[in-house]
């Protein structure tokens, strides 16, 4: 018998499908499967968790811990005040930690540092900037807690100021996350932990210096390369693991992502594979969705005492409602509601606000006004109605004062 080649195609395809295990076909809309230890990932504007692993696990940022640093700095200092570098600062960073080889006495810019401490990730320029800002290590580490207390997040706490490994030196997926947020907006902040290099001018004491960032999903180039990852920092040590925290935006729509605990398999960071599978993972399966668009028809209300001509009104939303929501989820599915203002009636000026809808999604209520689409006239009829009505009060007042004398002069 013999097999036209359309058959045999599907035939071969149908064989090598079957008896071969690895060949498989991608869905990026599957939840993924993590390697690392822990990880989040959250949307910036509604704080809606898109995807979480051991969120709330007691972990070790390493060298993200400098996102802190970082912003404590930043909310402390001008960029282009001058640090002098001192004694302390230069022998205090154990072997085995990177830094940018700064010199005693060597004097550079807040903004120098800050982009060592973020590109390059240095220590050195950690506790540089630590005493500058706080006076002391140990007092900019006070500030550092205090910050995160501030914020509101319980299951952190430093010791110092670059991630050196302690064991009372942790924080969560969670917690990281919105320490991310937080961080973000500030433009400087955003600016420098969005650099894929950096090159620091000859100082007083040492030459030009320059260093690709340790993000490698933020180098044009790099095999890991992810074109819509905005910022970052990376960490690590032997406890720690892998670590990775990142914003990303893409379609309007702006990700956060922490991963921690990652491991190295085949010479390629799961902190960097595994970030884009969840960025991923998220603009596949999420995206920002216009519920209602201002000056859209929400309801129709007829209005009391108004015109034949004007009573009808059509009532606008105000202003937009967006959101984030599930591909899969249709608008129709939502739960949504009107309230109108108690009394409406005529005269109503066009853009009068006579209530509100709202929508209610995952426990967050969005609200936009209500407003007249046009003037709505007092009918004439009313007028004329009461006219009547209060001269035959009137009338009927007259007749009974009229019968009422009457009928007394009748009893005289």
């Amino acid at each position: 018998m013999k097999l036209n080649r359309k058959k045999l195609i599907l035939l071969l395809l149908t064989i090598l499908f079957l008896t071969c295990p690895s060949f498989t076909f991608a869905n990026n809309n599957k939840e993924p499967n993590l390697v690392s230890k822990a990880a989040i990932l959250m949307d910036n504007k509604t704080g809606k968790i898109l995807y979480s692993k051991n969120e709330k696990e007691k972990m070790y940022p390493a060298s993200t811990t400098k996102i802190v640093t970082a912003i404590i700095t930043l909310e402390n200092c001008n960029l282009d005040e001058v640090v002098t570098v001192s004694y302390d600062t230069v022998m205090s960073i154990p072997d085995g930690y990177s830094s940018a080889s700064l010199q005693i006495e060597e004097q550079l810019t807040v903004e120098q540092l800050l982009q060592l401490l973020l590109v390059h990730s240095a220590n050195d320029a950690a506790n540089a900037l630590a005493e500058y800002v706080g006076g002391s290590v140990e007092s900019f580490v006070s500030m550092m807690n205090t910050k995160v207390n501030e914020l509101g997040l319980t299951h952190t706490h430093f010791t110092n100021a670059f991630g050196m490994h302690d064991d009372n030196h942790y924080t969560t997926a969670q917690d990281l996350v919105m320490i991310m947020k937080y961080c973000i907006q500030n433009e400087n902040f955003r600016k420098l932990a969005g650099s894929a290099s950096c090159a620091i001018p000859a100082t007083n004491k040492y030459g030009t210096r320059k260093y690709n960032s340790t993000n490698e999903l933020i180098i044009p180039n790099n095999t890991n390369y992810y074109p819509y990852l905005t910022s970052g920092k990376t960490g690590y040590t032997s406890q720690a693991g892998d670590c990775l925290v990142s914003c990303s935006y893409k379609d309007n729509l702006e990700l956060l992502c922490v991963i921690l605990g990652g491991k190295n398999i085949n010479g390629n960071s799961t902190r960097f594979s595994e970030t884009k599978s969840l960025y991923q993972y998220g603009y596949n399966n999420y995206s920002i969705r216009t519920l209602l668009k201002a000056n859209d028809v929400v309801t129709q209300i007829e209005v009391p005492q108004g015109t034949k001509a004007t009573k009808n009104l059509d009532l606008l939303a105000n202003s937009d409602i967006k959101t984030l929501l599930e591909n899969t989820v249709s608008k129709d599915e939502l739960r949504f509601e009107i309230n109108l203002k108690q009394e409406i009636k005529a005269p109503i000026e066009q853009g009068d606000n006579l209530g509100h809808v709202s929508y209610f999604i995952d426990g967050t209520e969005h609200t936009t006004d209500l407003l007249a689409s046009h003037s709505v006239e007092k009918s004439k009829l009313w007028y004329f109605i009461l006219e009547i009505g209060f001269g035959i009060l009137i009338i009927a007042l007259t007749l009974k004062i009229f019968f009422d004398r009457k009928k007394k002069l009748s009893l005289l």
